[in-house]
């Protein structure tokens, strides 16, 4: 498979946050960020392996600055790292004031998706190289993120086998 650049993964998605998607406080409610995160990051996945993905984790979501309604939110995303059949994928989020402009940094993110055959079975994808010093820096830390997936999959699985699915503690 050719490679491409992270750059061919673009995707850019902007919305109104309106006042259903908030909380009391008036500010966006933190799933609904997270669910426009995994849409516009599954988008850019699924423009770079050219197949359907399903999302496989979500490294960290970092809320750095609150959303509130009547802003705007810019969110981006581009695949950073590939592995056999997987993608990770930075995203990143902006709020934007409407009235002054301000706009703030108020997420980052990264996901790892898994492209599909129509099976539902994981296929291989293209490999992906950075052009730019921040697709760079992102592309040389992405082996050590990805360590720490496999480290925090293990875990979850091990938690997942102690306490089963009982719903009550024994």
């Amino acid at each position: 498979m050719e490679a491409k650049a992270c750059s061919k993964s673009l995707a850019l998605k902007t919305t109104h946050v309106l006042p259903p998607d908030t909380n009391a406080y008036g500010t966006l409610f933190g799933g609904k960020l997270m669910a426009h995160l995994d849409d516009i990051a599954g988008i850019a996945a699924v423009k770079h392996a050219k197949n359907p993905v399903v999302t496989a984790s979500t490294d960290s979501v970092d809320f750095l600055a609150p959303v509130k309604v009547g802003h705007y939110i810019s969110i981006e995303a581009f695949v950073t790292w590939t592995h056999n059949t997987s993608m990770e994928v930075f995203a990143k989020a902006i709020t934007e004031d409407i009235s002054t402009g301000e706009r703030k940094v108020c997420t980052t993110a990264f996901m790892t998706f898994v492209a599909i055959d129509q099976k539902g079975r994981p296929i291989p994808v293209p490999p992906v190289y950075p052009e730019t010093e921040h697709e760079k820096m992102l592309h040389e830390g992405a082996p050590l993120r990805a360590n720490r997936r496999e480290e925090r999959r293990q875990n979850s699985q091990e938690l997942a086998k102690t306490f089963g699915t009982k719903y009550v503690m024994e």
